[in-house]
C-alpha cells in the first residue's frame, strides 16, 4: 500500500467526505452564536455552551448525539442529554435559580404580578398561531408557545411533556432568544415607550421583613400546585432554592444551589441543548416555523409586558415607568438588566433594577402557571 492509497483511504473515512450542507450550515450559525457570545457578551454562560454543543454535533462522525444499547455505549452528549429528557437538568436550574432571586421586589410591590401575567401574552398568541398553521397538534402548539415566556427550564419540561418530537427545537429556540434578549428586547422598547417615559424614575420599594420572605415561596407553592399539581417538580424546586435562600440556616446549601450545582447544571444543559441541532433536523419547514414562532412569541411577551406598563403608568399618573413591563418575561435576570440599561440611556439618574426585578422573578411564576395550565388541558 503506498502512500497515495493511504492517504485517499484517510479522506474517505474522514469526516470531509461525511460532511453535508446542512451539517455545514449549522456548523456556521454555531460559530456566530461563538461571536456573540465571546465578542458581544450576550449571556455567554448560556449561549456558549450552546453554540459549542452545536458545533460538536453538527462533525460528522464524532457520534457525540449517537444513542446505543447498552445506554453507556452512546455518544458522550446523548448521555448527558436523559438529563434534559428526565426533566432532571430544568428543575435543579430553577432550584438554583431560586436561591439566586430575591423575591423582595415583587412582595414589595404586588402590582409587578399584574406585568408579569402580562408578559405571557406571548405565549397565547404563539399557541394560537402555531395551532392554526395546521403544521402542529393543539399539544405541539402549547409547547411551541411556551417559548414567549422566554423561560428555558419551563420550555424543557412542557416539551418533554407535551411534544417529546419537538424538544430539541423548542430548547435551542428557547435558550437562544434567552441569550438574545439584549438585541431583541431593546428596540421593541424603544418602538413602544418615548424617551419621557423612559427617563421616569421610580420611588424607592419599601423594605420586606424575613418573615415575609420565608412565608411567600411556601404560600405559592401550597396555593399554584393545589390549582395546577402539575407545577409541583418546577416551584417545587425554585422555591425549595428560594428557601434555603431566605430561611437563613442552610448557607451551605444556598451557596451550593447558586453557585456549583448550577453551573456545572448550566454547562451540561447548554452543551446538550445545542447539540441536538443536528442539521438533518434543523432545516426543515416544521423547525424553521418553531423558530420563527418562538420569536414571534417572544416579541409579543415584552409587547404584553409594556402596553400594560404604559397602562399602569397612565393610572399612577407618571409613577410607574413602563419599560419595567419588558422585564416580565422569565429570563433572570437578563431582563431586568435590559430595562435598567434602557432607562439608564434615556436618564443617567436612573435606577430601575430592583422595579424591574418585581415583574422578572413574577414572569417565572407566571410562565409556570401557563405551562401547567396547558398541561392540564392538553396533557391527558
Amino acid at each position: 500500500m503506498n502512500f497515495f492509497s493511504v492517504m485517499g483511504t484517510l479522506l474517505d473515512e474522514s469526516g470531509f467526505a461525511a460532511l453535508t450542507w446542512q451539517s455545514g450550515v449549522m456548523i456556521l450559525i454555531s460559530f456566530v452564536l461563538m461571536y456573540l457570545a465571546i465578542a458581544k457578551k450576550f449571556e455567554p454562560l448560556l449561549l456558549l455552551p450552546i453554540a459549542f454543543g452545536m458545533f460538536l454535533a453538527n462533525l460528522p462522525l464524532a457520534g457525540m448525539m449517537t444513542e446505543a444499547d447498552p445506554w453507556y455505549h452512546s455518544g458522550l452528549i446523548s448521555i448527558i442529554y436523559y438529563g434534559i429528557k428526565s426533566d432532571l437538568f430544568p428543575c435543579l436550574i430553577f432550584m438554583g435559580v431560586g436561591a439566586m432571586t430575591d423575591f423582595g421586589p415583587l412582595i414589595a410591590n404586588p402590582a409587578s404580578l399584574l406585568l408579569g401575567a402580562a408578559a405571557q401574552f406571548g405565549i397565547y398568541t404563539a399557541f394560537i398561531l402555531a395551532n392554526a398553521t395546521g403544521l402542529f397538534t393543539p399539544a405541539q402548539a402549547a409547547a411551541i408557545g411556551i417559548i414567549g415566556g422566554a423561560d428555558g427550564p419551563t420550555s424543557i419540561f412542557i416539551a418533554n411533556n407535551l411534544a417529546p418530537n419537538l424538544v430539541a427545537p423548542i430548547a435551542v429556540a428557547a435558550y437562544s432568544y434567552m441569550a438574545l434578549i439584549p438585541m431583541i428586547q431593546p428596540p421593541i422598547m424603544r418602538l413602544l415607550t418615548t424617551k419621557k417615559e423612559r427617563s421616569i424614575k421610580m420611588g424607592q420599594l419599601r423594605k420586606v421583613s424575613k418573615v415575609e420572605k420565608i412565608v411567600f415561596p411556601v404560600f405559592v407553592v401550597l396555593l399554584t400546585v393545589l390549582l395546577l399539581p402539575s407545577v409541583a417538580p418546577l416551584l417545587g424546586m425554585l422555591m425549595l432554592g428560594n428557601l434555603f435562600r431566605e430561611s437563613g440556616v442552610v448557607s451551605r446549601l444556598s451557596e451550593t444551589a447558586q453557585n456549583e450545582l448550577c453551573n456545572i447544571v448550566t454547562i451540561m444543559l447548554g452543551l446538550s441543548v445545542g447539540a441536538t441541532a443536528n442539521g438533518e433536523l434543523f432545516l426543515r419547514t416544521q423547525t424553521l416555523a418553531i423558530i420563527a414562532m418562538g420569536l414571534f412569541a417572544f416579541g409579543f411577551s415584552t409587547v404584553g409586558g409594556l402596553l400594560f406598563g404604559k397602562l399602569l403608568c397612565f393610572i399612577t399618573r407618571g409613577k410607574v415607568n413602563p419599560i419595567i413591563g419588558a422585564a416580565g418575561v422569565s429570563a433572570v435576570p437578563m431582563a431586568a438588566r435590559v430595562a435598567q440599561v434602557e432607562g439608564v440611556k434615556a436618564n443617567p439618574t436612573n435606577f430601575l433594577l430592583m422595579h424591574a426585578m418585581g415583574p422578572n422573578v413574577a414572569g417565572v411564576i407566571g410562565s409556570a402557571v401557563a405551562a401547567g395550565f396547558f398541561m392540564m388541558v392538553f396533557g391527558h
